[in-house]
């Protein structure tokens, strides 16, 4: 849903119609996005379909790291491993240099 030229409001005037900007995004269901100094600064959102972004959010990263879990199990099935030694050597693990006392 995209957000109309109605929906944007100057922070300046969303001071004096908070309570009849926040009924209008609980009952119309239309985000407001308020600006600041012309710009985009801040939005006026349902909470309930912040929760729902949010758990949308979440739900991606999962997805996100069970694709990499499975390009590496399909990297192991292929042989397309490292050794220790070469992996340690490219994250330069053990490389630093012990702190001087005193």
């Amino acid at each position: 849903m995209g957000v109309r030229a109605a929906d944007v409001v100057p922070i300046s005037e969303a001071r004096a119609r908070l309570t009849e900007l926040a009924e209008d995004v609980v009952g119309r269901g239309s985000e407001k996005v308020l600006t600041k100094n012309g710009a985009s600064y801040v939005a006026l959102v349902d909470a309930r379909k912040l929760d729902y972004y949010h758990a949308l959010e979440a739900e991606h990263a999962g997805l996100v790291l069970l694709q990499d879990a499975l390009e590496g199990l399909g990297d192991l099935a292929a042989g397309r491993v490292v050794e220790d030694s070469a992996l340690d050597a490219a994250l330069a693990i053990g490389r630093a240099k012990p702190r001087k006392k005193g």
